[in-house]
């Protein structure tokens, strides 16, 4: 079986799972640290004929992270594409058994097993607090409708205030965003990379939470720890 990812998250859960089925994958793809495949672009610009190239047997996508166009390219060159839809926790959970089979994985993963257990073992929560989520500025974007990053912070006890919003991401002028006046600005480091620089001084007297993207945002090996992640993050914005 010979693989190529176009979802970061994606390609750390076929890396771990089945070692040696990866061929390719995006420049984004971070995780793990070490690994040694060959890169095809971006999740948004890839290189369809180095793909091809590659000669996978399948091709694993995201509706969201990927476009359609360069998707039905694939098709078009005879590729097997396998593309996925994360709108909350219990349907990464069933996206990921699925890729995975469709990579040879016969086996469940421990780290899937572990993962569902840590989230259906959540406790409630003492108290739920109201937050905004940038995830761009220069324009100002935020997590809108139907993401898997809100249900992640749903599920933490955080409701994010643009959860109704028509829009999945909404931009959002910065006077907007304080004036809604939210418990905590959650701001992570993907895929606008917010730091202690870079973001928080544009909410002055708000606290700001700086979390990981990778832990809010993936689904993948990195949902076993994201609460206990997430949670500590944005308890520090407290203090």
């Amino acid at each position: 079986m010979r693989v190529v990812s176009l979802v970061p998250s994606l390609t750390e859960a076929v890396a771990v799972s089945a070692p040696g089925a990866l061929a390719g994958a995006t420049d984004w793809c971070t995780h793990p640290p070490d690994l040694a495949v060959a890169r095809v672009g971006g999740t948004k610009n890839p290189d369809v004929e180095r793909i091809v190239a590659l000669a996978p047997d399948l091709v694993i996508a995201n509706e969201e992270e990927n476009r359609a166009p360069d998707l039905d390219e694939l098709r078009t060159a005879g590729v097997e594409v396998l593309v996925t839809e994360v709108r909350d926790v219990p349907q990464a959970f069933g996206e990921l058994a699925r890729v995975l089979a469709a990579c040879g994985v016969r086996a469940r993963p421990r780290w899937l097993d572990e993962a569902e257990r840590t989230w259906a073992a959540l406790p409630p929560p003492e108290r739920r607090t109201t937050a905004v989520v940038p995830v761009w500025r220069r324009p100002w974007m935020v997590l809108g409708r139907d993401t898997f990053a809100g249900d992640v912070l749903s599920r933490l006890g955080v409701d994010h205030l643009y959860a109704t919003h028509p829009d999945r991401y909404p931009r959002v002028p910065v006077g907007e965003l304080r004036a809604a006046a939210p418990d905590v600005v959650v701001l992570p480091d993907e895929p606008y990379r917010f730091t202690a620089d870079d973001g928080p001084e544009a909410f002055p007297g708000q606290p700001c939470a700086l979390v990981s993207g990778r832990h809010l945002t993936w689904y993948g090996p990195s949902l076993a720890e994201a609460p206990a992640v997430l949670g500590g993050a944005l308890r520090a914005a407290h203090r």
